[in-house]
């Protein structure tokens, strides 16, 4: 019997692994943070995660900090009449309750910008959110392609409406 316990738990621990980038804290999940590699020079790049409230309160994504670059900004992405628009979203990113909010290539996303070096794949970018209700929450980018599965698709996220008149 003790054997079948210690082998289930093998098991389980081996199930959680494939999801130890998560970030869980007060309520929040941080899950799939990424960037793609950068050129030699570039200065800057792009991060993408998924943030989801588990709680009965919004919560709100304020700022974002690295070491790996002078700073890590909130933006939006938009295509308004075939003209993409970048802005800051100095006001930060409200995380519904019981909700999901992605930060993508197709919209809002985290701008590393003068960066101290390349990004390689394979590199482990450490980062620091910063949410109004949650606090820090400490979180690395995992630098490569895309995440192959993300448990988050064909769940409804949740974007922010454009501003008005776009």
């Amino acid at each position: 019997m003790k054997s079948m316990i210690l082998a289930a738990f093998a098991v389980f621990s081996l199930a959680t692994s494939a999801v130890a980038g998560d970030v869980r804290s007060h309520g929040l999940t941080v899950s799939n943070a990424w960037s793609r590699p950068t050129p030699p020079g570039a200065p800057t790049a792009a991060g993408y995660l998924t943030i989801t409230n588990q709680s009965s309160a919004p919560d709100r994504l304020l700022r974002a900090e690295t070491q790996a670059a002078a700073s890590l900004t909130l933006h939006s992405m938009s295509n308004a009449g075939g003209v993409m628009r970048m802005r800051a979203l100095p006001d930060g990113l409200t995380i519904p309750p019981h909700g999901s909010v992605r930060l993508d290539p197709q919209g809002d996303h985290l701008m590393f910008e003068g960066l101290t070096a390349p990004l390689k794949a394979g590199d482990r970018v450490p980062a620091v959110l910063h949410f109004e209700h949650a606090g820090a929450v400490k979180i690395r980018f995992e630098v490569g392609d895309a995440p192959k599965a993300d448990p988050m698709a064909g769940m409804a996220m949740h974007r922010r409406p454009p501003p008005h008149g776009q």
